[in-house]
């Protein structure tokens, strides 16, 4: 499959501070009916939809950021770079939910998104899957306030604010199931002591397509991913490695 015909894709970090220790991510638990990392834990996120780059000025991050924002909603009750009330963000949660346009919703209650609030983190395009690739877009976000996210019950059976340190723990202990591109994203978002120093490490590296390759050491086969875009781990032995 060549780049041009990977899906197109976005997924976003939603952090929040916690005082006195590590910030905490959102993240849900797929439906193991998913064909798609069913059964995975994972950050929100999915496919950038025609209809996303109705809301942009057509170029593929804008979209991105947009899709990110919406499958946030769909997925978790949350809303990024949206300021409406949670009654709106309800209603429209349940439209989107019921097929109905994004675009066309936030028209209706009158809101404008702030596409600023997503900040790039990484772009990941694997191949070599025996399933459909994804070319998707990561992106951080702040936490809105004072708003608890809710599960879909469909797409994700279960959420969680867990810090990165303790989903590589849960995965670890055979507690739930990390795939290899959220395992290299989590040891890169243990990094970091709040929402700054995450957004300012991200700016350091360039936005490159990751696509992970094999490599024979040792007589071992490992999936690595280049060096030098802000990952302490560029490595994982192919045995070990969950894809999805």
């Amino acid at each position: 499959m060549s780049q041009a015909e990977a899906i197109p894709a976005a997924t976003v970090i939603v952090m929040r501070e916690v005082a006195g220790g590590p910030p905490e991510l959102l993240m849900v638990e797929r439906s193991r009916a998913m064909a798609f990392a069913g059964g995975a834990l994972v950050f929100p996120g999915g496919r950038i939809d025609p209809g996303d780059h109705l809301l942009t000025d057509c170029h593929d991050d804008a979209a991105a950021r947009v899709a990110a924002i919406r499958e946030t909603i769909e997925e978790a009750g949350l809303a990024l770079g949206l300021r409406c009330a949670p009654g709106t963000l309800a209603t429209i949660r349940a439209a989107l939910h019921a097929g109905e346009p994004f675009a066309q919703l936030l028209t209706e209650a009158g809101l404008a998104l702030d596409l600023d609030a997503l900040v790039p983190f990484a772009r990941w395009l694997p191949y070599g899957l025996p399933h459909r690739v994804f070319d998707t877009r990561f992106y951080l976000a702040r936490a809105p306030e004072g708003v608890a996210p809710e599960v879909d019950g469909s797409e994700n059976v279960r959420l969680c604010w867990i810090t990165a340190r303790g989903a590589l723990d849960l995965a670890d202990r055979g507690e739930a199931m990390v795939i290899y591109p959220t395992r290299r994203n989590l040891e890169r978002l243990a990094l970091f002591d709040g929402f700054d120093s995450a957004m300012a490490h991200a700016r350091r590296f360039p936005i490159e397509p990751i696509t992970p390759f094999v490599e024979s050491r040792g007589g071992v086969d490992w999936l690595c991913i280049p060096e030098g875009l802000g990952y302490p781990v560029t490595a994982e032995r192919m045995d070990r490695a969950v894809r999805a």
